[in-house]
């Protein structure tokens, strides 16, 4: 990697599907009292542009807003081996992020037909072994893009990264869309990992009590904003305050009023000031709780030094 800070990919503008997004980034919101983290984001994708038409921002400029309205470190997450690379490497030598390194579930069908699944997953589990590599995600099911020829080898890639998280001691961040039950049953068959959190939490109130009788993690996204999204407010009001975090999974699920731009961990008080008002609490209150979750899923953002340089 000849630049640690190079975007990995891009996210496209929509013109393929007949519709043009907005690029610009959003202005900055009115800055947290309370510091809280983003336990979710993808800053190696390419996306958006400033208000002078400069390109996307890079990671360092990504940090420098988000720290400047209140949230104190991010979660940078990969999606398949060069993604969690470049993801471990920020880490590295970035204080203010941790890594989480996982193949997607909808990675697990395109390698297991290429017969590079057991090659991806080997590096995987070398990165588990970094210091400030602290979770093991993305990963779970994925029924919505995955059909039925592809749920074999998604339940095995997500069954070999819950074994890497366990024993390496690490959390277990899951992705799950259309696939409730089924993530659900591979937890309970094979053993959640002690500290697993749904990331983007997508169900509903029945969700939300079975997670909380088990201990998972619930991280809410800029959907829990949305005004079709009244199920994930219902099930938000069910989830225990010591188990929900909050998340921006961004550049996508930008929050209300900015839906369908780029997101940005610096957009992170927008959903957790909305989260507040749907519990009926503080804000501060809110994101102290928050913070201390969050914490304990992931330990200290400066628990290990940082590598010296670039």
């Amino acid at each position: 990697m000849t630049d640690a800070g190079a975007h990995v990919r891009s996210r496209g503008d929509g013109s393929s599907s007949g519709s043009t997004r907005d690029l610009t980034y959003p202005p900055l919101p009115e800055a947290l009292v309370v510091p809280v983290y983003d336990n979710h984001t993808h800053m190696e994708i390419a996306d958006g542009v400033g208000d002078g038409g400069d390109g996307p921002l890079e990671y360092r400029e990504h940090l420098g807003r988000a720290s400047s309205v209140g949230v104190r470190g991010v979660v940078q997450v990969g999606t398949d081996l060069a993604t969690s690379k470049w993801s471990a490497a920020i880490a590295a030598r970035e204080p203010r992020v941790l890594a989480a390194v996982a193949l997607h579930p909808n990675e697990a069908p395109s390698l297991h037909e290429q017969g590079l699944l057991d090659e991806h997953l080997a590096g995987i589990e070398a990165l588990a072994g970094l210091p400030r590599v602290r979770a093991i995600g993305e990963t779970g099911l994925d029924f919505f893009r995955t059909g039925e020829d592809g749920r074999d080898a998604q339940i095995r890639s997500f069954e070999e990264h819950i074994r890497i998280a366990k024993e390496h001691d690490l959390a277990l961040t899951i992705h799950d869309r259309d696939a409730h039950d089924a993530v659900v049953e591979v937890l309970d068959r094979v053993g959640a990992p002690a500290k697993t959190v749904f990331h983007c939490f997508s169900g509903g109130p029945d969700l939300a009590r079975l997670c909380a009788e088990r201990g998972w993690y619930m991280s809410f996204a800029g959907t829990v904003t949305f005004k079709n999204a009244q199920l994930l407010r219902d099930a938000l009001l069910v989830a225990p305050r010591h188990l929900i975090m909050v998340e921006t999974d961004a550049p996508f699920l930008t929050p209300t009023p900015f839906r369908g731009r780029p997101n940005a961990p610096y957009l992170l008080p927008l959903t957790l000031r909305s989260m507040a008002d749907t519990l009926g609490t503080d804000a501060s209150m809110l994101a102290a709780q928050i913070a201390s979750n969050t914490e304990l899923v992931y330990g200290a953002w400066d628990a290990e030094p940082v590598t010296v340089g670039e």
